[in-house]
Parts: C-alpha cells; structure tokens; sequence
C-alpha cells in the first residue's frame, strides 16, 4: 500500500515539475564542463545536449501558456525567441552562484516574450499608420471603372480602419 501512494505522489510531482531542477543543474554543469574541456583542447564548443534543448522549450512552452501571454497570435515566435536566447545564454549560467537554473532560463525567456511583444506592436502601429496614410482616390483611379474592384477596396479599407482605433488605444 506504501509503494503506491509513493508512486503515485512522485507522479503527481514530476506532471507538477515538468523540469526536474536537479537534473537541469546536472546536465548545465556537465556542459559547461565539456565547453572547458573542448576550449583547452583548441576545440570548437560541443553542442547542449537533447535534455538541455528539451528543458529549454518546455520552459518556454509552459511560460507562454501564462495569463500575460496566451492570447498572443505570435506565440511560436515568442517560444522560437525564447529558446534561441536560452541557447545564446547556455554558457553563462553559473553554478557557484545559484542552483536555480530554472529560474534563470524561466527570465531570460519572459524577457525574450516581452521584446517580441513590443517588437510586434510596434509593427502593427506602423501598419496602421500606412493604412491611414492611403490614399484612396489614387487607389480608386487605377481601378479603370471597375465596380467591382472598388467595392473589394473600401470594404477592405472599411475594416482595417475599424480595427485601427481601438488596437491603437491599445498599443498607447
């Protein structure tokens, strides 16, 4: 009876813990070991290992399901972003100052989703800004009559500029 209520709470641990932090520290501090090992040998730097890689996006994954960002359209660029600065960052962790490395990664990538967020909006306001900036006699000029072209234009000009206002008010 004993074995199956511990199986069962170690279960319930490792859904709850998707990173085990131990093994994370293990497995960054055999590479940084072998990142020095190949560096004093003339070496290039080996690769992270698949474990290293898998913890990154799952990090990544699960911190792009947060209230603050699940909405977001972008979201497997955010991940993408995410994982690419861990990999960028892999090297830097430092086990003599903290046994956290899930926390270190977890900041770099909600850092990474903060910038791709302002990164985005800032290119929707100038999308905008094109989009009231059209001049639509020109547009209309070139259409050479046809009706039906016209009406696709302001139908499509209508709507982008409904959209336009209270995204903008959002953005600000």
């Amino acid at each position: 009876m004993q074995t199956t209520t511990k199986t069962r709470d170690r279960r319930s641990t490792e859904s709850a813990h998707y990173v085990n932090n131990a093994d994370f520290l293990a497995a960054l501090i055999e590479h940084k070991n072998n990142v020095k090992e190949a560096l004093a040998r003339g070496e290039e730097k080996p690769v992270l290992s698949n474990y290293l890689g898998e913890c990154f996006l799952k990090i990544a994954t699960h911190l792009s399901y947060k209230g603050n960002f699940v909405g977001y359209s972008y979201r497997d660029d955010m991940i993408s972003d995410g994982i690419e600065n861990c990999l960028v960052a892999a090297d830097k962790f430092d086990p003599e100052k903290s046994s956290n490395p899930f926390a270190y990664y977890t900041q770099i990538i909600y850092f990474a989703f903060v910038r791709r967020i302002q990164k985005e909006k800032k290119q929707q306001a100038t999308k905008y800004k094109m989009l009231e900036n059209v001049d639509l006699e020109q547009l209309l000029a070139h259409s050479d009559g046809n009706e039906e072209y016209i009406n696709k234009i302001i139908d499509l000009m209508q709507k982008q500029m409904d959209n336009i206002e209270p995204e903008r008010k959002e953005i600000k």
